[in-house]
């Protein structure tokens, strides 16, 4: 296995910072899977045990100048890393005024993945600041485990809010409860609900967008019609009661400033969140709580 690259453009670096920002927020360690054509950040718990999915996607083309691999065969033409965002965000904090940081999968006593940052200077000598971050191969027999979540028929689908004024709210709210029922329709309503034994808080949004497929780069992430599909009441509430820290603590790691955010609703079962920037696509799947 080998891998190397370079990203050149200061946006670029910055960008790439922003993302791995984010996921250091979310999660303290994931499964890295390069491929020809692509990096992924995955997160894998069972939905059924409380455990949240992520699948985030970057195309290597939109931050790369320099772009090398091979898996571990030619049928098999990726390569599968556990690595702590945590330390690859360590590494990137050096980099903020970088001229380029190479990555490369290196070999020192463990499986490495090796950033060098060419950093400017006020003379002519260059100043290259070098971080080792450990990461696990994963073997072939186990990449299946890491499969893209398959995306349910949802009963709602809706864009949310703007993400800092639902972070302020729900900041509020999870000082009350544990949970939060979030609760939406096809007529652009969307409602977040805290209760107990006191008290009842309802926090109403309207004038939201039922999103078109379409128009969105990953249409299957958005087949978002109801089994009753054009028969069902628009006006007929979706919801689902969800850990309130957890979606808190989503919403507080976003750092990549997405254009567009959609919130999926599957009754009883899970929230599907799908980021998009440019390219770049975030899911988050946050299972239902029973009540």
């Amino acid at each position: 296995m080998r891998f190397r690259g370079k990203i050149a453009d200061i946006g670029c670096i910055q960008h790439f910072t922003r993302i791995i920002g984010t996921l250091s927020k979310l999660i303290k360690v994931c499964v890295l899977r390069i491929t020809p054509g692509n990096w992924y950040f995955i997160l894998s718990e069972k939905l059924v045990n409380g455990g949240v999915h992520i699948w985030c996607e970057l195309p290597q083309g939109h931050f790369f100048d320099e772009y090398a691999m091979e898996g571990v065969s030619e049928e098999a033409n990726e390569i599968f890393l556990e690595v702590a965002p945590e330390n690859l965000m360590k590494a990137l904090k050096t980099a903020q005024n970088a001229k380029w940081i190479k990555i490369k999968l290196t070999k020192k006593h463990a499986p490495c993945l090796t950033f060098e940052v060419d950093l400017p200077t006020l003379s002519s000598h260059s100043r290259t600041v070098v971080h080792d971050i450990p990461v696990t191969v994963i073997p072939r027999r186990n990449w299946a485990d890491y499969e893209e979540p398959e995306v349910p028929q949802f009963d709602v689908t809706i864009a949310m809010p703007q993400l800092k004024l639902l972070k302020n709210v729900v900041d509020k709210m999870k000082n009350l409860s544990n949970f939060v029922v979030l609760s939406a329709n096809q007529n652009g309503e969307m409602k977040l609900m805290v209760e107990t034994d006191m008290v009842s808080i309802t926090t109403h949004f309207r004038d939201l967008v039922n999103p078109v497929s379409k128009s969105l780069s990953r249409d299957k992430v958005l087949s978002s019609q109801s089994s009753d599909g054009s028969n069902s009441d628009p006006q007929q509430f979706s919801d689902a009661r969800i850990d309130i820290r957890k979606f808190a603590q989503f919403l507080s790691g976003q750092q990549v400033n997405p254009t567009k955010v959609i919130c999926n609703i599957v009754r009883r079962k899970v929230v599907h969140f799908f980021l998009l920037h440019d390219d770049v696509s975030l899911q988050y799947f946050m299972p239902v709580v029973s009540s």
